[in-house]
């Protein structure tokens, strides 16, 4: 088969395969009279196979069987690409693809199911079999030329006709361009990496701090994975998820939100000092420099460089409390009270990033003892059919929650050589089915509320602290200047107006 051909044939096949949903949604976006809009889907897909022809016959060309490797391996990322654009409403954008690169096998595994590899297996391995197989007549550098050309000038002659829908699209460009096969992950992948490389570089240092007094003093931050606020009975949700919270009067729960859909941005948040692009020194290396004692446990990931001498996994940890079950997020929560005790230093902060509510099996997030609300979902995929089984799933995650949040505050209650103090925070939200959107991810300028609005509580021993009477919605950067606060900590970078708490 001559190259052109070749070209033409995988141009057409990813507009067909894998191009369904960018066009269903230019249709159902676009306002144009039908006439108008139907050339303009036309010059869309036109565009679309100018281009990727283009592209095909560049590498195949110039890199012969490494062009074709690149090929095959485009229609199994399609292919999969488009299973979760339609299974989940998902996007390709830069904010999806950060999700696939901080998603280790545990959680992914989650998604694996035989639909979606039945989707892989016809849409991507079959035609990449045949990219591989199919015998090619590379042609000549005139042919070359002249298809490069071709393709290239089509391509330029169509925008140039459209240009008045250019406004439309920059109106919708990140859904747009997280639907556009393969250009949604391929741009944003290296997006990512750009961005990988940015926070790999030196964090800027914070000016130096000082402690006012000798009291001792400790902090617990608990980190919540997806808690959205909608679904936790202090807010007033109907069903009870906060059984033990509830009876707690002196825990208060604010009204927050987060920065971002995602963890690596929500977590970031959580941690600097104000909202920056540059990466800054974090709450947790911030305080550890200037003396703290500081202890990170996780069960999670996605967060900014930490540097402090004790970071720990819910691995690491079971292998000092064998007895408790290393499979939940409540092995994060051993020792708690011995290990603040044991402390050489006054000021003790220890921070918690959970894993509790994460999807898309929120009924392996907690023991079955917690399983309060049935039938549950076993996972997102089967929830599209089943909400209420996929909501009461994430309910019981929120349950779960509520329990090791008590233990906890009955725990710190107890240390009375210590003023002690809890904050939960969540990462970000979660969507359980609403407009159609699963789990989190979508852009912060088009996210629903159930993505971004979030639980903060806070507790602190008798007498501590006295909230500020403010029912203002407030943000994550609230934590950073918290804590300061809560350790007494005087530093140039300390903001009273977001310490939640008067002096």
């Amino acid at each position: 088969m001559p190259l052109y051909r070749f070209s033409l044939v995988m141009s057409v096949m990813t507009l067909l395969l894998y191009n369904i949903p960018f066009f269903r949604f230019v249709v159902s976006h676009s306002e144009l009279p039908a006439f108008r809009l139907a050339l303009f889907t036309l010059s869309l897909a036109l565009i679309m196979v100018a281009l990727n022809f283009l592209v095909c016959y560049l590498l195949v060309f110039l890199t012969r069987y490494v062009g074709r490797t690149i090929v095959a391996l485009s229609h199994v990322l399609n292919a999969t690409c488009v299973y979760f654009v339609v299974v989940y409403n998902t996007l390709m954008d830069g904010s999806m693809m950060g999700n696939v690169f901080n998603t280790r096998y545990s959680e992914a595994s989650g998604f694996f199911s035989a639909p979606l590899f039945l989707c892989m297996f016809f849409l991507g391995i079959v035609p990449a079999a045949y990219v591989l197989l199919q015998k090619i007549d590379y042609g000549k550098w005139k042919t070359f030329g002249v298809a490069a050309g071709t393709s290239l000038g089509v391509s330029l002659l169509l925008v140039l006709l459209n240009f008045n829908q250019f406004l439309w699209i920059g109106q919708y460009d990140t859904e747009l361009g997280g639907l556009l096969m393969p250009w949604s992950y391929t741009i944003n992948t290296c997006r990512i990496a750009a961005q990988h490389h940015q926070a790999n570089a030196e964090e800027i240092i914070l000016p130096e701090a000082s402690f006012r007094n000798d009291d001792k003093e400790a902090v617990v931050l608990v980190i919540g994975e997806s808690a959205r606020r909608d679904n936790f009975s202090l807010y007033g949700y109907e069903k009870n998820t906060n059984p033990r919270l509830s009876q707690m009067s002196d825990v208060m729960p604010l009204m927050a939100r987060s920065c971002a859909t995602y963890t690596t941005a929500g977590v970031k948040c959580i941690l600097e000092y104000a909202d920056k692009s540059q990466l800054y020194e974090i709450l947790p290396n911030y305080l550890f420099r200037n003396g703290a004692d500081v202890s990170w446990r996780t069960s999670n990931w996605g967060e900014p460089p930490v540097h402090v001498d004790e970071y720990l996994s819910r691995g690491d940890l079971a292998k000092i409390y064998a007895d408790e079950d290393e499979h939940y997020d409540g092995m994060l929560f051993a020792g708690v009270k011995e290990r603040i005790e044991q402390s050489h230093k006054n000021k003790v902060l220890i921070v918690i990033h959970t894993s509790t509510s994460h999807g898309p099996r929120y009924d392996q997030q907690y023991p079955a003892e917690f399983e309060v609300f049935k039938p549950v979902c076993r996972s997102v995929e089967e929830g599209r059919d089943n909400i209420e089984g996929l909501v009461n799933a994430y309910d019981n995650s929120v349950v779960y929650t509520d329990f090791l949040l008590s233990q906890l505050i009955d725990t710190l209650r107890t240390m009375d050589d210590w003023k002690t103090s809890m904050l939960f925070v969540s990462d970000h939200g979660e969507s359980l089915g609403e407009n159609g959107l699963f789990m989190h991810g979508v852009p912060l300028s088009i996210a629903p509320k159930e993505q971004y609005e979030i639980p903060f509580l806070v507790w602190t021993s008798d007498s501590l602290r006295s909230l500020k009477h403010d029912n203002a919605e407030i943000d994550q950067h609230y934590v950073f200047h918290t804590v300061l606060g809560l350790l007494s900590v005087d530093s140039p970078v300390y903001d009273a107006d977001k310490d939640i708490f008067d002096f």
